[in-house]
């Protein structure tokens, strides 16, 4: 049997053979998926992943084509992409490799207004903190638009009727398109670099997202804001907003409005101006007036200064004869006051205080001591009394009498220490026992021979 040849192939040949195959078979495609892991290395290529809920692929996006992104991808965004599948040998694994992207459900341009407005509302550009006042009459006003549409034509001509011979400069840009965002970007750097305008309104008509995308770019809003000059933002019609209108210090609905609102009418300002300068003529005649009456009032009042003089002189002396007449008074009663404190001192002499002291002591420890001799008498007597009630009742006494106290002893106890009982019944005491006779001087010790009952 012939031995069939086995085909051997290297890592690189069959990687080559699987990388031509896809391209071959897959050179352009639509997908659709999540986005997750995304990353954005030094070489601004985005990298991420595309998911659903049951594969993965990884996808990269150079930077040639993500720069045309009106868009920042970020995790979690559902996406449609088209691109070219493509192996990467040195690691064995395929990717798409995509030339457009745009998010699920909502345009690209939608998706890249509302992430720069969250991105700006949260840096504060849109803070009414930053907003400038527009001037009341500007002397010069700049308008940042098209030189040949009808938004200029209109401005001027409502800008002339309100208020003729206005200082009005055009400076014109490209409202649309890609030179639009450099042209309003130097625009605005110009106007603050001369700082020779007092106010700047950005317009242009109205238009599709498309058309008013210049006026959503960060270069224009960043522009915006750093204008030391008040910008107003009229972009399209009332319906539009843009991302400048929530920038600029004011947004108006059109172009016209805009006009209206930059500009006072003329007319009703000399009519304002004629009624102040009548208000204050009449003002000024009120003050003259009242400063004449008060000076008739004044002279009225003023004194020849010779009379005034004497006036003063003899109130002077009035005044020295009060005062002396004060200090006269003063001086008796600060003396009485003395005199007053010095008798007191000397009935409070310390010395005659002592004196009265010694006498009240004395005649006090007198009191004490015979207190002490009637205290000590009683008490002695009532001793004496209390010691004859003891000696009466006391068993000595009645032994002095001529009695006797008879106790039995007890055998078990020595003479030295005897303990015995009283004997009061002849019944209790047996023939035989020893008893003990207390007397008054001394004791006797003896023998019960015998013994009657009866007495």
């Amino acid at each position: 049997m012939a031995t069939v040849e086995r085909k051997i192939y290297s890592v690189r040949e069959l990687t080559e053979k699987i990388k031509a195959l896809l391209e071959e078979t897959y050179p352009f495609i639509w997908i659709q998926g999540e986005i997750s892991n995304f990353k954005v290395p030094a070489s601004s290529h985005y990298y991420f992943t595309l998911k659903d809920e049951f594969a993965q692929i990884s996808a990269v996006m150079f930077r040639g084509q993500n720069k045309k992104l009106k868009f920042l991808p970020e995790d979690g965004m559902h996406v449609t992409g088209f691109g070219r599948l493509s192996v990467y040998s040195p690691r064995g694994t395929y990717q798409i490799i995509l030339e457009y992207l745009e998010p699920v459900g909502v345009g690209a341009l939608q998706a890249a207004f509302e992430q720069l407005k969250t991105k700006l509302s949260e840096e504060g550009l849109f803070d009414p903190a930053f907003k400038k006042p527009l001037p009341l009459l500007p002397q010069k006003i700049c308008l940042i638009t098209s030189a040949t549409g009808s938004v200029v034509h209109d401005m001027i001509r409502v800008m002339n009727r309100r208020f003729p011979n206005i200082h009005l400069e055009i400076l014109p840009v490209s409202v649309q398109g890609d030179r639009a965002v450099l042209d309003i970007v130097s625009a605005l750097t110009l106007l603050n670099m001369r700082q020779d305008a007092d106010l700047a309104i950005l317009a242009r008509g109205g238009g599709s997202l498309e058309d008013l995308w210049p006026f959503n770019s960060e270069e224009v809003a960043r522009a915006i804001f750093a204008s030391n000059i008040p910008v107003v933002s009229a972009v399209g019609h009332e319906t539009d907003y843009t991302i400048s209108d929530f920038v600029a210090d004011l947004r108006a609905p059109t172009p016209s409005a805009a006009a209206e609102i930059a500009v006072p009418v003329k007319t009703e300002l000399l009519e304002r101006r004629a009624q102040l300068n009548r208000q204050l003529t009449a003002a000024f005649l009120r003050m003259i007036r009242e400063q004449h009456r008060h000076i008739r009032q004044l002279t009225d009042r003023l004194v020849h200064p010779k009379r005034r003089l004497d006036d003063l002189r003899l109130r002077l002396d009035e005044l020295s004869e009060r005062l002396y007449g004060a200090f006269q008074r003063e001086l008796r009663q600060q003396k009485e006051r003395l005199e007053w404190r010095r008798r007191r001192l000397s009935n409070n002499n310390p010395r005659l205080l002592i004196q009265t002291r010694k006498i009240e002591i004395s005649r006090l420890t007198d009191q004490i001591c015979a207190a002490m001799e009637a205290l000590l008498h009683t008490k002695g007597l009532h001793l004496r009394a209390l010691h004859a009630q003891l000696n009466a009742l006391s068993p000595a006494a009645v032994l002095e009498r001529g009695y006797s106290i008879t106790r039995r002893l007890t055998d078990a106890i020595a003479a030295s220490d005897r303990q015995a009982s009283i004997i009061k019944n002849a019944a209790s005491v047996d023939i035989g026992d020893r008893l003990e006779v207390l007397l008054a001087k001394g004791q006797l010790i003896c023998s019960v021979e015998d013994k009657k009952n009866d007495g």
